[in-house]
């Protein structure tokens, strides 16, 4: 999915509840693909790391540095995820929701990224394995996305509108 949608989706599931929650979960639920994508962009303008061109449109995953690959796993994983949300869990002794917006972008990516495009390494370290899902480029599930943020987004702010 887009970084946009993902920002939407983290910030209505996970920070109802004031503005600055909101933008906390939509920061978070984003940052996988701004630390990676955004970031390999970066560097390959600044000509960087060895970041493959775009000339031909946008490069695989496998075209990347290993250390791309890996950050790109490491931020798509639901193991680092889930070893990541029980950690704050234990250290704070409450689960902290907000997080958990990280690990619904990575939900919303598995069937949303196909093999050909970023597959989305959700088991990563454990194993390779990876859904081969319709690519969120496609016309259709970009439509479905936002048909869906619009209803989700009409359900929660149409009483706080309706009750002024």
């Amino acid at each position: 999915m887009d970084f946009v949608s993902h920002a939407l989706w983290g910030g209505v599931s996970f920070g109802r509840k004031s503005y600055r929650i909101f933008l906390l979960a939509a920061s978070i639920s984003s940052m996988p693909d701004i630390l990676t994508e955004g970031l390999f962009f970066i560097l390959y303008l600044l000509n960087i790391g060895g970041m493959p061109d775009w000339e031909h449109g946008h490069p695989n995953i496998g075209d990347y540095p290993m250390f791309a690959q890996n950050l790109y796993n490491i931020t798509h994983s639901l193991v680092i995820f889930t070893l990541v949300f029980v950690s704050f869990w234990i250290g704070l002794k409450r689960p902290v929701w907000v997080v958990a917006s990280w690990g619904l972008h990575i939900l919303i990516d598995i069937p949303t990224h196909s093999l050909s495009l970023f597959p989305t390494p959700f088991l990563w370290p454990l194993s390779n394995f990876k859904v081969d899902g319709i690519g969120w480029d496609n016309p259709i599930i970009l439509t479905i996305d936002i048909i869906m943020l619009i209803f989700v987004f009409s359900l929660w702010l149409y009483p706080k509108f309706h009750r002024k």
